[in-house]
């Protein structure tokens, strides 16, 4: 056995030197060198007795394949060491291949467990060699199943072609075909060389299309008359006064009356079909696009119109812009579906015919252009010129036009005045029936919050801060609790109010006993809305901000849509609860859609913590049914009382708006007992099924409610609840024809209530301090009812209600009850005009009107001033 690595690797007393060989060229075998056998210092020291015992020898060295090339063979050594004398060798003739493999077994099996951290280098070379080969081999068995399935595959797709044209060519061979196939090489030249529609062809199309739509979208805003039984009307009076009849009249009072609407409307929808024809270059697409949209805005219109008295407003495009447009058609009622139905067989029938004249008309392009090679010629200079300025210019005279039409001394303005225009922008729905759906909406596109007040500035803001801290403090002094030591929970009852109110209507049974009681007992009263049939989220904006809409411009119809997203920072009065326990301390919920009217992202502005919704991430808990209806008011008041156990006691602002009252109003209810009950006069089946299902419904509320606040009776932590509904429903159609009603079909019902753990409990403002309210001032009239301390904005709000406990914009059409879009409210509920006034009534409202200014579109002085918060 070896010892050391240079020793050699033959017994030297077997072996003392190896016979002379000629020095080969070296083979490149990586880890060691070759040395030559033929050298002068080794041949004189070897002599030829030295091989006699040459097979006997056992060769020791790496175990590695062996190869006899020819005679003259060359020894690798390992770089591991060097031998002093080689063994003895001897051709690849004289030496056999099973005596080199015995030799190189025997090699590897006594040199490897002496050299274990050596790995032979050959065996290396040769396992990679052999994956290589194996992978080469792979590769290549690969390669040829690839081609042959190739081979077959386009063998496969070839006979099949061949099938087809074989088929082809056997059908085309056909008699009857060989006649249709020389009709249309017949044809085809006519047919290239077919007739463009003349321009003239085009206005004319252009002239009825938009003449027809205004027409439509102008019925959609008339309703037909209803008369008493006993009444006497003539013929001609019940066909003027017709929706055909009133239609008519809009159209013809051009004529007659040098009144020029219908023109005006004219213009305004015409401007959009240019630019659809002028943007497009295709005047059959542009037909079709916009006699769809103009079609589907109509039908829109007209089932809103029946809903709420109300248009289709800019505002109401971000329903559909935040992915709710399915939505509303689940508020389509079942008596508008014969309509909707309508529109889409015509509109089927309208997109085929323009289809049709498109195939026929060999003008493909409006205006001639070339986007590929646009200077090649004059012609494509000037088409291409021509066609990309009357697009610009069809867009920026569309934009002007809408963006001009409410400013006075604008020119749009000014033109729509001569045509006879007279907007009245605090009542939609008697706008639209004057001046036309369309001026209506394009007018509203462009709306300015409030004028600047010529007064306002920094100075008169700081004087206004310090008076109504001031007044403040006196409040303050008389009062023993802090406004954020209770939860206040601020419940807006989806269109809640008593039905019985409502002249003609009468049931057997009373749809709300339980609230009727508590409402003698504890604070409550009449509330003034703005809306009917609609507006939730205007009587929401007021109840959350202290702001009225009577102070903004009449075309904000909307601020949740038209104010709030553009406002950097809104003051709400759940920011009190955030500022005392210093931070997020009120939460919103809605079982409904949490885009709607954009409260999602508006809520956040607000500074609530979270807002809860059925569409939310985590959605609300509760959602459960009665019937087919919304979700209840009793889940959407467990979900609340959900968030109070979860608040170990701390004191919280919470804003819930219901859902379960909304319209539309079928006859869905399984036991309906108010059917039976009902008796009031006059209705026709459809009204009454919608009033019947409302009825059933407030029971529902009324008992829910009952629950709820015994419920909360049971929580040993002060608790305020502000009650209200928003609106009315738009059901009433029969007392709604009456001018005398209009007040009452504004006013619902609200109450302010504490549970037994308050201090409050029991509280009953008086009379003169609660019959009448608005949605504004329900935060101050809560802290009265609390007597809690207030902020100066509460102050001068308290201030207010006093003088004028009742202000809103609503649809009202005698301007000498107001400013022409402002009613105000005597504690007895009757209207008062502003002039009688008192001058320190007048010198609040201004001071409130500045005060909205300087929150919503001016420089936010007060909010320096600490304005919101306690002094």
């Amino acid at each position: 056995m070896l010892k050391d690595a240079t020793m050699p690797i033959f017994s030297p007393d077997r072996h003392a030197c190896a016979p002379s060989y000629v020095k080969l060229t070296k083979q490149p075998i990586a880890g060691g060198t070759y040395r030559p056998l033929a050298n002068d210092e080794d041949s004189n020291a070897c002599a030829p007795s030295a091989l006699s015992s040459h097979h006997s020898s056992k060769l020791y060295t790496q175990k590695s394949a062996i190869h006899a090339i020819s005679d003259n063979t060359s020894i690798f050594i390992s770089g591991a060491g060097t031998l002093p004398c080689l063994p003895e060798m001897v051709s690849s003739r004289s030496v056999s291949k099973a005596e080199i493999d015995n030799n190189e077994q025997i090699a590897s099996s006594e040199l490897q467990p002496h050299q274990p951290a050596e790995q032979p280098l050959n065996q290396v070379v040769s396992v990679c060699k052999r994956a290589a080969h194996t992978t080469a081999k792979t590769l290549s068995t690969a390669g040829h199943t690839a081609v042959k399935a190739t081979k077959v595959t386009g063998h496969a797709i070839h006979t099949a072609a061949t099938a087809v044209k074989n088929a082809w060519h056997t059908f085309i061979n056909f008699k009857a075909v060989q006649l249709i196939i020389k009709f249309f090489r017949k044809a085809y030249g006519p047919w290239k060389k077919r007739m463009r529609f003349s321009y003239a062809f085009y206005a004319i199309v252009f002239t009825l299309l938009t003449s027809a739509e205004v027409i439509f979208l102008q019925w959609g805003v008339y309703s037909e008359p209803e008369y008493a039984e006993d009444s006497e009307v003539d013929y001609t009076t019940q066909i003027l006064q017709s929706v055909a009849g009133q239609t008519t009249r809009f159209v013809s009072q051009m004529w007659l009356e040098q009144k020029y609407q219908f023109l005006l409307n004219f213009i305004g929808i015409g401007l959009i079909y240019l630019a659809l024809v002028f943007v497009l270059n295709r005047f059959w697409i542009a037909t079709v696009i916009f006699g769809a949209a103009m079609t589907a805005y109509g039908v829109a219109n007209s089932i809103k119109m029946g809903l709420r008295n109300e248009p289709i407003l800019p505002s109401d495009l971000s329903f559909v812009s935040n992915g709710n447009g399915g939505s509303l058609l689940s508020f389509i009622p079942k008596d508008q579906q014969a309509l909707v139905n309508g529109a889409i067989t015509v509109l089927i029938w309208f997109s085929c015919a323009c289809l049709l004249l498109f195939v026929l008309d060999g003008r493909r392009r409006f205006i001639h252009c070339s986007w590929k090679h646009p200077s090649s010629n004059a012609k494509n200079i000037i088409g291409t010129s021509s066609r990309a300025l009357a697009a610009i210019l069809s867009i920026v005279l569309l934009v002007s036009y809408t963006w001009n039409l409410n400013i006075p001394g604008a020119w749009s303005y000014t033109l729509a005045t001569n045509l006879g225009y007279k907007p009245v922008p605090w009542n939609t729905y008697e706008d639209a029936k004057s001046n036309g759906p369309a001026t209506t909406f394009q007018s509203l596109v462009r709306v300015k919050a409030m004028d600047k007040p010529s007064e306002y500035s920094k100075k008169t803001m700081e004087k206004i801060a310090a008076r109504y801290t001031k007044e403040a403090n006196k409040i303050n002094t008389s009062r023993a609790n802090i406004l954020t030591d209770s939860t206040v929970i601020l419940i807006l009852s989806e269109s809640f109010s008593d039905p019985l109110r409502v002249p003609g209507i009468s049931f057997d049974i009373d749809p709300m006993p339980n609230i009727r009681a508590l409402k003698d007992v504890t604070t409550s009263g009449l509330m003034l809305s703005p809306g009917y049939g609609g507006g939730t989220a205007n009587i929401e904006y007021q109840s959350l901000t202290g702001m009225n809409l009577a102070n903004f411009n009449d075309q904000l119809i909307s601020p949740y849509q038209q104010l709030v997203p553009s406002q950097k920072n809104v003051y709400t009065f759940n920011q009190i609860w955030n500022d005392a326990c210093q931070a997020q301390c009120s939460y919103a919920f809605h079982p409904y859609l949490k885009n709607f009217y954009l409260r999602d992202s508006n809520y956040k502005k607000f500074g609530f913590k979270y807002f809860r919704t059925i569409d939310s991430k985590p959605a609300l808990k509760y959602q459960d049914h009665i019937d087919a209806g919304y979700v209840s008011d009793a889940s959407a008041y467990q979900n609340v009382i959900d968030q109070l156990n979860q608040s170990d006691g701390e004191s919280q602002f919470i804003q819930l708006v219901t859902m379960q009252n909304h319209l539309p109003y079928g006859d869905y209810y399984t036991n309906n007992e108010f059917k039976e009950a009902d008796t009031s006069t006059g209705l026709d089946e459809n009204e009454e099924v919608q009033i019947d299902t409302y009825a059933k419904g407030i029971s529902y509320t009324d008992q829910a409610t009952a629950t709820f606040l015994d419920q909360l009776n049971m929580i040993e932590q002060p608790i305020t609840v502000i009650f209200y509904g928003d609106h009315l429903p738009g059901i009433y159609a029969s007392a709604a024809k009456y001018k005398e009603n209009q007040l009452t079909l504004h006013e619902s019902d609200y109450f302010i209530w504490s549970n037994s753990s308050s201090s409050s409990a029991g509280s009953k403002l008086s009379p003169e301090e609660s019959d009448y309210s608005s949605s504004n001032f329900f935060m101050a009239s809560a802290a009265e009812h609390m007597d809690a301390k207030v902020t100066p904005f509460l102050a001068l709000l308290t201030e207010v209600h006093q003088s004028v406990p009742a202000a809103g914009r609503f649809a009202s059409t005698d301007a000498d009850w107001g400013t022409g879009s402002t009613s105000y409210l005597d504690s007895s509920g009757q209207l008062i005009k502003k002039k009688n006034l008192s001058s320190e009534a007048k010198q609040l409202l201004e001071d409130y009107r500045l005060i909205q200014y300087d929150q919503t579109a001016g420089k936010g002085y007060l909010s320096e001033n600490w304005f919101n918060r306690v002094p």
